[in-house]
C-alpha cells in the first residue's frame, strides 16, 4: 500500500501530486471518468490490461484521495458506480493534455530509434 498523502513532503508541490496520481492506471481511469459514471465492469472493459484487484485497489485510492465518489446501490444484483468529484474534474485538461501528448508521443518519437534512425509504420 501507498503511503498517505499527509506524509508527502511539503517542498515539492509534484511530488505531492505524483503521491496522489501516481501509479500506472490512475490517470487512464480518470480520463475514463470525464465523460460521466461508470460502472466497475465498464472501466474494466475500457482498460483490459488492469486486473481486476488493480482496477479496485486504484478506484480506492482515488477515493480516500477525493477525486472519485463510489456509489453503492442496493439492489440484486449490487451495482457500484463510480464519478469524479469536482476536485477530480480539475484535472479534467490535464488528463486531456497528456492523452494528446502520449498519442504525439506514440506516433512520433517512438517510431524512431536515436541509433538507426525512423522505424517503419506498424
Amino acid at each position: 500500500m501507498r503511503s498517505s498523502v499527509e506524509d508527502a513532503p511539503d517542498y515539492c508541490a509534484i511530488e505531492f501530486a505524483m503521491e496522489v496520481l501516481g501509479g500506472r492506471w490512475k490517470l487512464a481511469i480518470l480520463k475514463q471518468l470525464v465523460t460521466g459514471t461508470r460502472r466497475f465492469g465498464e472501466l474494466k472493459r475500457t482498460m483490459p490490461a488492469i486486473t481486476q484487484r488493480m482496477l479496485t485497489r486504484q478506484l480506492r485510492e482515488l477515493e480516500a484521495d477525493g477525486l472519485v465518489t463510489r456509489t453503492v446501490y442496493r439492489e440484486v444484483p449490487p451495482r457500484v458506480e463510480y464519478t469524479l468529484t469536482d476536485v477530480g474534474h480539475s484535472l479534467d485538461s490535464i488528463t486531456e493534455q497528456l492523452d494528446t501528448w502520449g498519442r504525439w508521443y506514440r506516433e512520433t518519437v517512438r517510431r524512431e530509434d536515436p541509433l538507426s534512425g525512423p522505424r517503419p509504420a506498424a
